[in-house]
């Protein structure tokens, strides 16, 4: 406790520092009440608490996935990163793998946790691959759930649920594929979907436009709505910034951990013999506008929506499916079970109907 002294005072004048300033803004001004305060103690409490943010990756191997993953963060997050192991092997089954890190950037600190789907779309029969995925999602909601109805639950709830979902596309130049489609069309309606052209510095400009507008087509003939979905656009302004993006998707991205120097300037790219591709460099790839819509402009849009939207269908229908299990037969077991022992108390049944609610 006597090292955090000296913590807290600097926190205290600091506050205090931030105060006078204030006043001398506004201490002439009659009519200040200072209900804009409430920013900077929102900005305060938001700091100390810190944010999580869980991105799945998916897609078929050898498509970039770790690299992409790597560079959208500038730092060695991808399973593979902090997991080496060359001799890894292409699963039979499709495996659900994640690892979570502590980052920081100018005093904000951020849980991040990247979540891998090994053997995805790399077997000859690759019926109902989604499956496995899917299960993962739902499970991840069922344990926010769990938590939310416990009568002692936690101050704040680790959020383990699955934010956003980078669906990674082959630059085949051509057209979605059948499992690209059932992909896509089931997993939309439980999970943020952006879906991205792998390694799109295959194809030439031409192509990449192409390809972009067939999969566009494809996707709403299919009813595939992926983020930003149109039909939670906030207000006209939003909806404008969104058009914007809708009419990019999908993203044709290019990854790259490797720095090289460029005109004297330090930048991420892929040497080739015939120059340098820049990842950042719009004119070369959209990777950028990629990293703006998931960290630098939407990430809170697509946390709120995983919350308000797709948590909130999954929590509806288990509290439906949990209201037809609790039967006449039920309930009068409920209350028999509560009026022996030490079950008699009304915390001590509500404590039994939470039991029943659990699948």
């Amino acid at each position: 406790s006597e090292q955090k002294k000296p913590i807290i005072i600097k926190k205290i004048l600091k506050l205090n520092d931030a105060l006078v300033m204030r006043e001398k803004s506004h201490g002439n001004d009659f009519s200040y009440v200072g209900i804009d305060a409430i920013l900077e103690q929102m900005r305060r409490k938001a700091m100390k608490q810190g944010f999580e943010l869980n991105i799945m990756v998916v897609g078929q191997s050898g498509l970039g996935k770790s690299t992409l993953m790597n560079t959208l963060f500038k730092s060695k997050v991808s399973r593979k990163s902090a997991q080496p192991n060359p001799e890894e092997r292409i699963p039979k089954t499709i495996e659900i793998k994640s690892i979570s890190h502590d980052i920081e950037e100018k005093g904000v600190r951020m849980k991040l946790t990247v979540i891998d789907t090994p053997g995805f779309g790399d077997q000859i029969n690759n019926e109902n691959c989604w499956q496995p995925i899917m299960k993962f999602i739902n499970d991840q909601y069922e344990t926010y759930l769990q938590e939310e109805i416990n009568i002692n639950r936690k101050k704040r709830i680790p959020d383990s649920r699955v934010h956003c979902c980078i669906y990674f596309i082959p630059a085949t130049g051509h057209c979605l594929r059948p499992l690209d489609v059932e992909f896509m069309r089931r997993l939309s309606k439980v999970v943020n979907i952006v879906p991205v052209i792998a390694k799109a510095d295959t194809l030439t400009l031409e192509e990449r436009d192409f390809f972009k507008q067939t999969i566009r087509e494809e996707l709403r003939a299919n009813g595939i709505d992926v983020y930003p979905q149109k039909e939670f656009d906030e207000d006209a302004e939003d909806r404008i910034i969104n058009d914007k993006i809708r009419e990019m998707i999908p993203f044709a991205v290019v990854g790259s951990d490797q720095e090289y120097q460029v005109n004297g300037k330090k930048i991420l790219g892929r040497k080739t013999k015939w120059g340098t591709i820049e990842v950042e460099n719009i004119a070369h790839c959209e990777f950028a506008y990629l990293r703006d819509l998931l960290i630098r402009t939407h990430m809170q849009n697509i946390k709120d929506i995983t919350g308000s939207i797709h948590y909130e269908t999954y929590r509806v229908r288990r509290l439906n499916e949990s209201n037809l299990h609790l039967s006449k037969p039920s309930l009068k077991n409920m209350w028999t079970e509560a009026s022996r022992g030490e079950e008699t108390s009304p915390r001590g049944a509500l404590n039994m109907f939470c039991r029943i609610c659990q699948p």
